[in-house]
């Protein structure tokens, strides 16, 4: 083999071997590339070694110390890059550990649910049970057992979300239709109908009516529903709670009003209103209360002679809106995140 053809794979195995070295991400890779380039046995830098006797003499010395050369050079590439591979790997390169941290998006809890969770809370420390009940409800509980006549216009199905399934009563043994609730005084009559008095409920949750929406109306809305049953339950009593309630989540400045009203389920009735807008001289309907009609009391077994309560029915929107100045109803339900965002 000619010398200079012998010095030229010296120069490209040393560039190679080099860049291989260098290049590995592993210590498997590393020792791969190891054994191919200056390999005891096999390794390429030998094989090449092998073929320096065939060599002109005069140009042996030249080419000897040429090999010495290329196996030192990749020697100390290898370690190098072995050392580089040992070695833990640093972020500081990439990563300034005194900046500040990014900030996580942290979820909010809706505004009604929040709203929810206090009226809840407020109405405890008043002696008030919270409850539970089915959203899909038959016509009994939504309109006989609160005395609500077949002729009532609350019954009319425009003003109802009537649904096409039917389902059995041990009441009337037969199949009656199934509706979403109006109101939730139902949850009211299923209470005293599974307890004696005294009682002291609240519950809380979606009604139905196929309202026209607009800023104050929704077709579906959250309401809290309050009863007191005992022996000595007065309007009185019934205005008491209502105030102290209103004072503890709206504040010491909200005024409300009584008015006198008609419900078919109390008697007598009234509506209830709250201050409103920035000036607080305008009123908006809170909801409406009254004291429980005895044909309701009668229609759960309850004698009217002996027992005595007040109802009351209450927007949870309407409270959310006041106490945190919204003005449309519409909000709570667009899923607006520049609106959701802000509670």
């Amino acid at each position: 083999m000619l010398a200079a053809e012998l010095l030229s794979a010296f120069d490209q195995l040393e560039k190679e071997g080099s860049d291989t070295f260098l290049g590995a991400i592993s210590e498997a890779d590393l020792e791969a590339a190891r054994v191919a380039y200056i390999g005891a046995k096999n390794g390429q830098l030998r094989s090449l070694q092998k073929q320096i006797p065939e060599v002109e003499k005069e140009l042996k010395p030249e080419v000897g110390k040429r090999f010495n050369e290329v196996r030192e050079s990749l020697k100390t590439s290898f370690d190098t890059a072995k050392k580089k591979l040992s070695q833990p790997v640093s972020t500081s390169s990439f990563f300034d550990v005194t900046l500040p941290g990014q900030r996580l998006r942290v979820g909010h809890r809706h505004p009604l649910t929040r709203t929810i969770e206090e009226v809840t809370d407020i109405m405890g420390r008043l002696g008030f049970a919270r409850v539970e009940g089915p959203e899909v409800e038959d016509e009994w509980h939504n309109f006989d057992a609160l005395n609500i006549p077949m002729e009532h216009p609350a019954r009319d199905p425009l003003d109802n979300f009537f649904m096409q399934v039917s389902e059995l009563t041990s009441r009337s043994n037969s199949k009656v239709p199934l509706m979403l609730r109006s109101q939730t005084s139902t949850v009211q009559i299923r209470t005293m109908e599974q307890s004696d008095p005294p009682i002291r409920m609240i519950a809380v949750g979606r009604c139905y009516r196929p309202d026209t929406v607009d800023a104050t109306h929704s077709f579906m809305f959250h309401q809290m529903e309050g009863l007191m049953v005992d022996t000595d339950v007065t309007m009185s009593k019934l205005k008491t709670v209502l105030r102290l309630f209103a004072t503890a989540y709206l504040g010491h400045d909200v005024r409300i009003r009584f008015r006198p009203s008609f419900f078919p389920f109390t008697e007598p009735s009234v509506e209830v209103d709250m201050s409103w807008g920035k000036d607080g001289k305008q009123w908006m309907e809170l909801g409406g209360a009254g004291m429980v009609d005895p044909h309701v009391l009668k229609s759960v077994g309850y004698d009217p002679d002996q027992y005595s309560g007040f109802a009351f029915g209450l927007g949870i929107e309407r409270l959310a809106m006041r106490r945190y100045g919204i003005d449309d109803i519409r909000l709570f339900y667009a899923n607006d995140q520049r609106f959701l965002c802000q509670f």
